[in-house]
């Protein structure tokens, strides 16, 4: 028997979200015990259990309370919501968090030795997709006739298998559309990993863990995105630098010691640092830069 107090958070056992799921929240301090074959693993340091499961489940999940929060990617929620709301199922669900991984897009693509020009290229076109509601909200606005093939794996396969005309699948880098002769032609919909949580009461124990794993979770994002620079530079260029430097706060400047115009600056940046801006702070006299990952940051 499951303790009520605890919190239930339930994320893909295996795919494209599983390992940087399973990274962010052992990042945020949770210990778990993850065995391959156990669909629920606890946490031994919080009062935390993780639900491993099929990814397109989670979010009935939520809505359904069987856990309270969710790490799943938009497009699936996206998908289920479009589901539920034809079935007139309940749709009880709050976003809390965008996440910083996940990111892919929906998109239609034919083979390669098919001429494409716009959408009415696909006029009466018979479609593979494990989306078929996000496929069909999208082409019946553009008043596109289709037939949908569902295929909950291996999507890219059903036009060389003489099963689709073109596909409607999630992309990243494109590669595997290359790999199967086939080409992106329309994006439908862009999505990322979110954090999403049920709605109705909640015993305050779970608040007040879920209001400390949400501010662990942007911390983690946070510093990521951040980098902390250390440099020494001419007294008289410190505030060209700075404007150089979109810092998340201001930067700490300190004399040298034995040099009289020169100081050192440490800083936290909020943006990717290239090589090119690396370049420019040579060019304004900088000197010693150091730009090292940041860990963990709370503000």
């Amino acid at each position: 028997m499951l303790d009520n107090n605890r919190l239930r958070i339930a994320m893909q056992k295996s795919g494209r979200l599983s390992e940087d799921s399973i990274k962010l929240l052992t990042t945020c301090g949770i210990k778990i015990n993850l065995k391959k074959q156990e669909l629920i693993s606890f946490s031994e340091n919080m009062p935390i259990d993780i639900f491993r499961v099929r990814d397109d489940d989670i979010p009935g999940l939520v809505m359904d309370q069987v856990v309270d929060l969710g790490i799943v990617g938009e497009n699936v929620l996206e998908e289920e919501l479009l589901r539920r709301g034809i079935q007139s199922k309940k749709i009880l669900y709050k976003i809390l968090q965008r996440l910083d991984f996940g990111k892919c897009r929906l998109s239609l693509a034919i083979p390669c030795s098919k001429k494409y020009v716009n959408l009415l290229s696909l006029q009466n076109a018979c479609i593979a997709t494990s989306y078929p509601y996000l496929l069909k909200k999208y082409l019946d606005k553009k008043n596109i006739n289709f037939n949908f093939f569902i295929l909950n794996g291996s999507v890219e396969v059903a036009p060389v298998a003489g099963l689709s005309d073109a596909i409607c699948d999630l992309v990243s880098t494109g590669a595997t559309l290359e790999a199967n002769g086939l080409k992106e032609v329309e994006i439908l919909y862009n999505s990322q990993a979110c954090l999403v949580s049920r709605l109705g009461p909640l015993p305050s124990v779970k608040k007040i863990l879920i209001e400390k794993l949400i501010t662990r979770i942007q911390g983690v994002i946070k510093a990521r995105e951040s980098k902390y620079i250390m440099l020494h530079a001419p007294s008289s260029k410190v505030q060209s630098i700075i404007s150089l430097l979109h810092g998340a706060e201001h930067p700490t400047i300190s004399r040298l010691a034995g040099e009289t115009n020169k100081v050192a600056i440490h800083m936290v940046s909020s943006e990717t640092l290239f090589w090119e801006t690396m370049e420019q702070l040579k060019v304004l006299g900088a000197s010693a830069i150091l730009v090292l990952p940041i860990e963990k940051m709370m503000e």
